[in-house]
This record gives C-alpha cells, sequence and structure tokens, in this order.
C-alpha cells in the first residue's frame, strides 16, 4: 500500500521560509516521478514543482520559479520543497504526488498517489 505523508505546513509572515517534508513508504522510490502541487480554497489544484531522479528532470511553476526549491533523499524516501521568499499567495494546501514514470508531469490526473496535504498559511 502507497503511503505519502506531508509534514512542514504552517503560518509564517511574509518574505519567510518553510520546508515541506513528504515521506513515502510502498513504493521504489527512486524509480518514480515525485511532485508537489497547492490548491488555495476555491481554485483548482495547481502544479508546484517536480522531480524525476532517473531522467535528472527538474521543473517549475513559473509563479515559484527561483524562490522554492525541489529536492529527494532516497536514502529516506523523502522528498522536499523549500519555499523561501512567501508571499500571501502562496497560501494553500500543500500535496506531494508520486507518478509512476521516470516522465515528469504538470497536471493532477498524471500522478497516480498523492498525500493528504499539509496547510502553508503566509501572513502579509
Amino acid at each position: 500500500q502507497v503511503q505519502l505523508v506531508e509534514s512542514g505546513g504552517g503560518l509564517v509572515q511574509a518574505g519567510g521560509s518553510l520546508r515541506l517534508s513528504c515521506v513515502a513508504s510502498g513504493l521504489s522510490f527512486s524509480s518514480y516521478t515525485m511532485g508537489w502541487f497547492r490548491q488555495a480554497p476555491g481554485k483548482e489544484r495547481e502544479f508546484v514543482a517536480a522531480l524525476s531522479w532517473i531522467a535528472g528532470r527538474i521543473r517549475y511553476a513559473d509563479t515559484v520559479m527561483g524562490r522554492f526549491t525541489i529536492s529527494r533523499d532516497n536514502a529516506k524516501n523523502t522528498l522536499y520543497l523549500q519555499m523561501n521568499s512567501l508571499t500571501p499567495e502562496d497560501t494553500a494546501v500543500y500535496y506531494c504526488a508520486a507518478r509512476n514514470s521516470i516522465v515528469s508531469a504538470t497536471t493532477p490526473p498524471e500522478y497516480r498517489y498523492w498525500g493528504q496535504g499539509t496547510q502553508v498559511t503566509v501572513s502579509s
């Protein structure tokens, strides 16, 4: 049974930083493309970042490019999202997702497994 468990969310002031973690179990972590998505109230779930280890490819949404960094520790089956220079527009529930392919993707239907999400709130 695949499980993805996010942590690290919270309340932070604008300009601050947070690091999200996602611990995966029940899958061959290093062979999966892992991604981060977010969903703000009243909005659709949107792509944030993805990392395909074997393919060596990282992708970011334009809105987070240069501020967020996705990384992974295959030995710990853990995915990270370092978020810097946060703004109120980054407020959302952040989800970790896994895709059984070395080809990265940016839309939610392309990911099979999802975590429960962690709330990030940025105050102005």
